[in-house]
């Protein structure tokens, strides 16, 4: 602006200056050359400092608006953009502190997406909440409601801690959309909730929370016998399991033989069930069913090799990638 105003008064001075030496200097009968006139500069001044004001004007509105535009197209692109098949993590969002996903995980849910329809897993504080309904909690007491079953997650915290809790499948109706939730815990009362499940990245493991079992669907593992390697973590380090492990898989089942080094072991607790031992090759064997590989499952074994009984915790996992077919 400043540089087109200093051209405007160049320009005016030339002018002023060309109309004086042809009056001052030529023949007096030669008609003056006309001067422009105090009212002429202002009207040229007025005129251009519109148009400057105008270009200005221009530059300031239309940028910001352009580019406030082609940001808010690019958002809804976004927003509407229907995310592909796969598995996400993503914040899952509570309007309460009493039920939030568990903070070993961070806030973040699994979400898988197939065939257009979403699904988020996540892992609560406890084992309190045994019951969601996705909806309000008057609907989830009428008859016929269908509940959403909860399944034992294993969360490990940062100090090393593992714990067992509540896990659940919630269907997502919208990314970045505030919809109902209902809980019911062990005091047996509905609870309505808020929930929004947001910030989806394609990955396939939450902070904290061990990896989905694979199962023998999965594996398209016919009925049948295998082995499998498996590892045993717990106790004081000195107890060790046979590897590879015999695996068999009935009707979709998979059972596994989980054989100590020692015959003191007379009873396992897997998932609130108690199995007897079988010491009749010499050592302590138990036939439990598993849910299934590449994932640490909790056992308590009872040794009665101290002076008196005692139960000891352990986690075992049995490796997909080492099945073999039994021969």
């Amino acid at each position: 602006m400043k540089n087109r105003y200093s051209s405007f008064l160049i320009k005016c001075a030339a002018i002023l200056m060309t109309g004086s030496l042809l009056s001052g200097c030529g023949p007096a009968s030669e008609p003056a050359v006309p001067v422009a006139s105090t009212e002429d500069v202002k009207a040229a001044e007025v005129t251009e400092a519109a148009d400057t004001e105008t270009e200005v004007t221009e530059t300031e509105v239309t940028e910001p608006e352009a580019t406030e535009a082609a940001t808010t197209e690019a958002a809804e692109t976004v927003a509407q953009a229907a995310l592909a098949d796969g598995t996400y993590v993503c914040d899952f969002i509570t309007d309460s502190s009493m039920f939030a996903v568990n903070e070993a995980c961070e806030g973040k849910g699994l979400l898988t997406v197939k065939d257009g329809q979403m699904t988020i897993h996540v892992s609560l504080m406890s084992e309190k909440i045994l019951n969601l309904f996705p909806g309000l909690a008057e609907d989830a007491e009428k008859d016929g409601a269908v509940l959403l079953e909860p399944v034992k997650d294993t969360v490990t915290y940062s100090d090393g801690y593992s714990e067992t809790v509540n896990g659940f499948d919630v269907p997502v109706p919208a990314i970045d959309e505030e919809f109902d939730l209902a809980i019911i815990g062990t005091k047996g009362k509905w609870y309505d909730h808020k929930v929004k499940v947001s910030a989806p990245v394609e990955g396939d493991s939450v902070p904290g929370l061990q990896a989905a079992f694979k199962t023998a669907a999965d594996l398209e593992l016919a009925d049948g016998v295998y082995t499998a390697e498996v590892t045993l973590k717990g106790g004081s380090g000195k107890a060790s399991v046979t590897s590879p492990a015999i695996i068999k898989v009935e009707n979709g089942t998979v059972y596994a033989d989980i054989e100590f080094s020692s015959a003191n072991y007379d009873y396992m607790l897997l998932d609130g069930t108690r199995y007897e031992a079988d010491t009749s090759g010499g050592l302590s064997v138990f036939e439990v069913p598993i849910a299934g590989f590449d994932s640490e499952i909790a056992i308590t074994a009872d040794t009665t090799a101290m002076s008196e009984p005692h139960e000891i915790d352990y986690t075992v996992c049995f490796d997909s990638a080492s099945i073999k077919e039994s021969k």
